[in-house]
């Protein structure tokens, strides 16, 4: 994509309602712009990271579940049955249509989903089943701020998982337990599985996984030692090693503030290994039995020809909240740093002289030979300062800079440098593109 041709609307100022790094970030980058409070509208720079994200998050969710796509407008119907349509509280958007029917905008999918598995499946042999889909989702917050970070409309993956007995329900919840961590992983972070409180979705069962960051809004006192955990390829059906893995890494201490136990952090943890930061959420795992199958009838008729009603979890990962979080790990006082994978373009070529022909000719050949190579590449080929175009490079935080001026084109060069980090390297002409899809691959 050519910078001339591409809609990004970079602001050179901080916008002074924006309190946190990300959303003033987010705001200056031209990801986003803001339509109501906690509501907005994502430009081509922004949607293409969502949309990476979303591809990250598709790929690891289809080895263990299958894709749907459920209306964002929901029956209040369902939400009576389940009982939690007058306990969900203010935040649960209630709509009249012209008919008088009493809708809702789904801030989940729980009623919903189970509605589908109630009318659609009748025998045993067709769970388990789990079934995910993502979505954009409206809470009406009572104080949005942080930009996406607690917006009202927000887009969320979530899954819900079918079983047949308690078992089987806990297996499902422990491979979505590893199949969270390997998500988190691909995007570079390093996320923590914490016990939490299950809240308005109910149940006796819950983790969320929080990454480290200063804005977080809650504490996290946790051991080093998690941070050295990792999870190769698994077999997902082999119940055994999933529930062993998933027990190896809730044996490390970890709590929120509000479910600290003082006394036994410092006696499982020593000081040298303590960790009291703050963290933001970014994935919640439920499980709650049959808390929705049995009041919306999700049964089958197992083997010996007897109605049970299946066993339930559900799990959510805020996609739109994880760029922010992403941003608030990486970034720096220039802008951002997006890791790889998730990055809206991997190289960004910058010609420091669009006057000289000779500059430009270069710009363009290295240019389409990356692009005719499936590199995703933003050129800035505007007629704009040096300085303005480095700075909006580094902004926006492309993984790579491929920098192109006369001075280096005196030794038959151009600058290569990585985002983060503040050296740049000088690279033949003949070598460019092939030095940068090799780094590009290793990483």
């Amino acid at each position: 994509m050519k910078r001339s041709n591409f809609f990004l609307p970079t602001l050179k100022e901080n916008p002074v309602d924006a309190k946190v790094a990300s959303h003033r970030l987010m705001l200056r980058s031209g990801m986003v712009r803001q339509s109501s409070a906690g509501i907005y509208s994502w430009l081509p720079l922004g949607l293409m990271v969502l949309k990476n994200i979303e591809s990250i998050v598709r790929e690891e969710q289809d080895k263990i579940s299958q894709q749907i796509l459920m209306p964002t407008i929901q029956d209040a119907k369902i939400w009576k049955n389940s009982g939690r349509y007058s306990d969900y509280g203010k935040e649960m958007l209630k709509i009249l249509d012209r008919n008088k029917k009493e809708l809702i905008y789904g801030p989940t999918n729980e009623e919903l989903v189970t509605e589908i598995f109630s009318n659609n499946v009748l025998s045993y042999k067709d769970v388990p089943m789990c079934l995910y889909h993502i979505q954009w989702k409206f809470r009406d917050e009572i104080r949005p701020r942080f930009g996406v970070m607690r917006g009202r409309e927000f887009l969320m993956k979530d899954a819900y998982s079918f079983d047949l007995n308690e078992d089987d329900a806990i297996h499902a919840y422990n491979k979505m337990f590893i199949n969270y961590l390997n998500i988190f992983k691909k995007m570079g972070l390093k996320a923590i599985p914490v016990k939490a409180d299950t809240g308005p979705i109910g149940g006796d069962l819950s983790h969320e996984f929080v990454i480290l960051a200063e804005t977080g809004e809650s504490k996290i006192f946790c051991d080093s030692n998690i941070f050295k955990q990792s999870i190769d390829n698994i077999d997902y059906e082999d119940k055994s090693l999933v529930s062993k893995i998933v027990k190896h890494w809730t044996s490390f201490y970890s709590s929120t503030q509000e479910t600290l136990d003082e006394n036994l952090y410092h006696s499982l943890v020593s000081s040298n290994n303590r960790i009291q930061k703050n963290a933001i959420e970014v994935g919640h795992l439920f499980y709650f039995g049959t808390k929705y199958s049995e009041p919306l009838n999700a049964s089958v008729v197992n083997e010996d020809g007897n109605k049970i009603f299946v066993k339930m979890g559900s799990y959510g990962i805020g996609i739109s909240r994880l760029i922010a979080a992403i941003i608030e790990v990486f970034h720096d006082e220039k802008g951002i740093c997006w890791p790889e994978s998730v990055a809206p373009f991997k190289v960004g070529i910058v010609n420091l002289r669009q006057n000289e022909k000779n500059c430009s000719d270069i710009s363009q050949n290295i240019y389409e030979k990356l692009c005719s190579t499936g590199v995703a590449v933003l050129y800035d080929d505007r007629n704009e300062g040096a300085g303005s175009k480095l700075a909006d490079m580094d902004l926006i935080g492309i993984p790579w800079q491929i920098r192109i001026g006369p001075k280096s084109l005196k030794n038959n060069c151009v600058e290569l440098k990585q985002r983060n980090k503040n050296d740049e390297v000088e690279i033949n002409i003949s070598n460019i593109v092939n030095e940068v899809r090799k780094k590009i691959v290793k990483q």
